[in-house]
């Protein structure tokens, strides 16, 4: 028997049970696909982070301790690949006698390198010119004293005096933060920024000329084996965290580590764990919808299924029997469908990321498809056997003869009892409550080896996502029950005589309708809200980058280089369409000192984009105008203007050191406006003024940093030819270059390929949601076109009412899913604000692909519609004979 029935619903309800294996396969290929990626995209934020760092370990030798010991205990300590002291001294300045002229710098450092460091730490040193061993100066302090290899430099070292030196290379240090870095200071007492003066020697010579200095100290440079490590961000961080805090334990106060490996899976921990927020806001809605979709074709043919159980039952079939072929019915639909939806989830990886593992290991990706799997028998369970099983305990035989559009029904108990209504006013509150200015949805603190998320900011986005599918349930429900005349009038055009009775038709079917009608909204929500925060993520990620860089190409002077901005002439080369100068001091307000950015306001946005978003108290153009007209005007920042109680219109004095003095003069300017952002500004507090003021209170018109618009093209290009052309007197730097220092490993890796999934997917879903359901639905309803063509009704009559009803489907479901996926948009980027930096003005519309999804919905519909038409021009009497 159970061999018979499953051959005949493989040839009589092929389409119902391909339908519902659709469901399926999309769900478990979307689970699939989601985990198995996450997985692999938090073993690549590790081993990216610890590809970032050039010393993992700076163990600072405390006063009193011999340098030999520490070293034996760092070395000996498990996981130490290799180990080497490193001489620190301070130095007063340095002076260099060069082309006639004598430069003089201020204090700076000196460090005595070991035989083979470079070797075995090949990251923290750079060579730009001359050769890459003996005396080497870093880039800043050539600049500074305009030497270059061949020269002969003096360094001034506290308690020995003035000692010589002939430089045999010039240099860069990569992450001259962390070498120079305060060991075991909280982050708020580092050092603001690197020393500017930097001189490494070889240990030998550093030795001899440190002899009798002060101030002279040993750190313990250390290679990890991080090999070993956790894929996982959270859990590698606690290793090395555990790891540096019993070295400290067994060192016994004689050593200091200053973990830097640790302080990148720091960061790369919360990019995982932000990673993961954004599967469960924008993977697991997918999931759910696949599942909703399974249900929906499932109960689309709930009615044919129950006259099939009633006639079961007439002809003597237990209820066990009964339901064991229900049972059978499901585990056909879980097992082709899991199966199908792992093919799918492979094929996915393989085109998307070259295997169909995703990057992560085989038991990770093993457990995923795994999980997947049952998910989907779970969700074929639900969709097909509890049905199935309900209606043998609550519908009679005698039901099972009844149309259900004619059974008396009562409205839902949540329509009754406002729930929808209840869930939106309930999101609101929860929206309020989690956007605030002091929320965080990602707490990491600083050395804590716990990571906390708000978990309950999920409920916002979840109530909004329910209670706006309920609503528009509720509308469709009280359009279709109290609107027939204004239906019937609508489609007219389409069904001529029949406009009433196709009116009266969809006002019986009234829930079925409904349920298709707010599937395909929430299809068209998922991808409209994650088109639009893919979209605007990207949008601020390029943002960032351009705030960091200032423009296309930056070429930024070394400090005190008295560069006119007349020089930005000889930088406008082929393929550069403007060059804007850009000055850069330094001014103190009270005891405060912040950077200074005197800017041309009327040609400062022809270089880079200045947005209204950056600014408070006016729009960017508003401001430069004010700067114009009078310019002693200043843009101050919110963390000033709070300091400070100013208004606007206030008297702010600056000092500011005059260029024919050399000493501070203060120089009065306005309050007129706030600086949230400015490109090449730090992140905290600046001030930003008129040029032209700026120079005539100074006496210097030099500019720090020339702006260069190459129209988005070619930057890497530009930037390479005039680096050659400035050689290492000026730092050159491109919009590409900074993108890929700014951007965090969930910046460059992870997200692209999470919403590459969701979008693929969500395309699926919509075509999914607007054509099978209806397809299904027409299928079931070939009876009421039978009859509808005995009584008269000619073919174009029967076409005007699929087509009338795939039109109203089409219109109200895209409709409602653009004002939920709009509103979701909307709320996903505020309480997701931590993703973003800066936070965005206004959200990105991907135009083509909200398109894309529209017209796959579209077509679906319509392929629907006119596969029901199709089936409509059978004859009425063999039709008839077949139901």
């Amino acid at each position: 028997m159970i061999t018979a029935w499953a051959r005949g619903l493989a040839r009589h309800r092929a389409g119902r049970l391909l339908a519902a294996l659709t469901g399926i396969a999309l769900a478990v290929a979307l689970v699939a696909a989601l985990g198995s990626f996450l997985t692999a995209s938090k073993a690549t934020m590790t081993q990216r982070a610890v590809r970032s760092v050039a010393v993992d370990w700076q163990v600072q030798v405390q006063p009193g301790a011999d340098p030999h010991t520490v070293l034996s205990l760092v070395t000996g300590t498990p996981g130490t690949r290799t180990a080497l002291p490193v001489g620190f001294a301070h130095t007063s300045g340095f002076t260099a006698r060069v082309q006639g002229s004598t430069q003089t710098t201020g204090p700076g450092m000196a460090l005595g390198l070991p035989d083979g460091y470079r070797a075995r730490f090949p990251d923290a040193v750079r060579t730009l010119s001359g050769a890459s061993t003996g005396v080497l100066l870093a880039q800043q302090t050539a600049a500074n004293l305009h030497a270059a290899p061949g020269d002969t430099i003096g360094v001034q070292l506290p308690g020995a005096g003035l000692r010589q030196v002939k430089v045999d290379g010039v240099v860069d240090l990569p992450q001259a933060d962390f070498l120079f870095q305060t060991v075991g200071a909280p982050s708020q007492s580092q050092p603001t920024a690197p020393p500017d003066n930097v001189v490494l020697l070889p240990a030998a010579r550093f030795a001899a000329l440190t002899r009798g200095a002060t101030g002279v100290t040993t750190q313990i440079h250390a290679a990890r084996d991080t090999t070993r490590l956790p894929s996982d961000p959270a859990s590698a961080y606690s290793a090395v965290t555990g790891a540096a805090h019993n070295l400290e334990a067994r060192a016994s106060g004689t050593a200091l580590v200053g973990n830097n490996v640790g302080a990148a899976l720091d960061s790369a921990r919360q990019d995982a764990l932000y990673a993961q927020i954004l599967f469960l806001f924008l993977g697991v809605p997918g999931a759910v919808l696949a599942a909703a979709l399974t249900a929906a074709v499932a109960s689309a043919g709930g009615e044919r299924r129950r006259q099939e159980q009633g006639l079961l039952r007439l002809r003597g079939l237990r209820p066990r029997q009964i339901a064991a072929l229900a049972g059978l019915e499901a585990a056909l639909i879980g097992l082709a469908g899991g199966l199908a939806g792992l093919g799918i989830a492979a094929l996915t990886g393989r085109l998307a990321f070259g295997t169909a593992s995703f990057g992560a290991s085989t038991a990770t990706w093993s457990v995923w498809y795994a999980v997947a799997f049952v998910l989907g028998a779970a969700v074929a369970a639900g969709a097909v056997l509890v049905p199935a099983l309900r209606d043998l305990r609550t519908v009679t035989v005698a039901d099972t003869r009844r149309q259900e559009d004619i059974r008396p029904s009562r409205s839902p108990w949540w329509m009754r009892y406002g729930l929808d209504l209840a869930l939106l006013i309930g999101s609101w509150l929860v929206f309020r409550a989690s956007s605030g200015n002091q929320y965080a949805l990602v707490l990491a603190p600083e050395g804590v080896p716990s990571i906390s998320v708000s978990y309950w900011a999920f409920l916002g986005p979840t109530l909004l996502w329910i209670g706006a599918a309920l609503l528009l349930w509720r509308l469709t429900l009280l359009a279709l029950t109290h609107g027939r005349p204004a239906l019937a009038r609508l489609v007219r055009p389409l069904t001529a005589t029949l406009a009433g009775t196709t009116a009266a038709v969809l006002a019986r079917r009234r829930r079925p309708f409904a349920r298709s009608v707010v599937l395909l909204a929430l299809a068209g929500s998922f991808a409209i809200s994650t088109a639009v925060f893919n979209a605007t993520y990207h949008q601020q990620a390029e943002v960032d980058a351009r705030l960091t860089n200032g423009a296309d190409v930056t070429v930024t002077e070394p400090p005190g280089a008295q560069t006119p901005p007349t020089a930005g002439a000889a930088l406008k080369i082929s393929g550069v369409r403007h060059v804007e100068p850009l000055q850069h001091r330094f001014a103190y307000v009270g005891s405060d000192l912040q950077d200074l950015y005197g800017v041309r306001p009327g040609t400062i946005a022809r270089a880079t984009s200045l947005q209204d978003a950056y600014f408070a108290g006016g729009t960017a153009g508003q401001l430069m105008r004010r700067l114009a007209q009078r310019p002693d005007n200043l843009l101050v920042s919110v963390e000033t203007v709070n300091d400070f109680q100013l208004s606007p219109g206030d008297t702010v004095n600056l000092r500011v050191q005059d260029a024919r003095t050399k000493s501070l003069r203060t120089v009065p300017f306005h309050y007129a406006g706030i600086a949230k952002e400015f490109p090449t500004a730090p992140k905290d507090s600046f001030f930003v003024a008129n040029a032209s003021y700026i120079a005539k209170a100074t006496g210097d018109d030099s500019a720090g940093a020339f702006l260069l618009d190459t129209g988005g093209s070619n930057q890497q290009r530009i930037a390479a030819h005039l680096r050659r052309q400035l050689g290492t007197g000026a730092t050159v730097t491109d919009l590409t270059q900074t993108r890929g220092t700014v951007g965090t490993s969930l910046t460059s890796v992870d997200l692209a390929g999470l919403t590459r999934i969701e979008l693929a997917f969500a395309v699926l879903l919509a075509a999914g949601a607007g054509g099978l359901v209806l397809a299904l639905g027409l299928a079931e309803r070939r009876r009421t076109f039978a009859i509808a063509t005995v009584l008269g009704a000619r073919p174009r009559h029967l076409r005007g009412m699929v087509l009338s009803e795939a039109l109203l489907l089409a219109v109200g479901g895209l409709a409602g899913g653009a004002l939920i996926g709009w509103a979701l948009s909307e709320m996903l980027v505020k309480v997701l604000t931590g993703v973003f930096d800066p936070p965005p003005a206004a959200l990105s519309i991907p135009g083509a692909y909200l398109a894309l999804t529209g017209a796959a919905a579209v077509a679906a519909v319509l392929a629907a519609a006119l596969n029901g038409i199709r089936g409509s021009h059978r004859p009425a009497v063999e039709e008839l004979r077949d139901l």
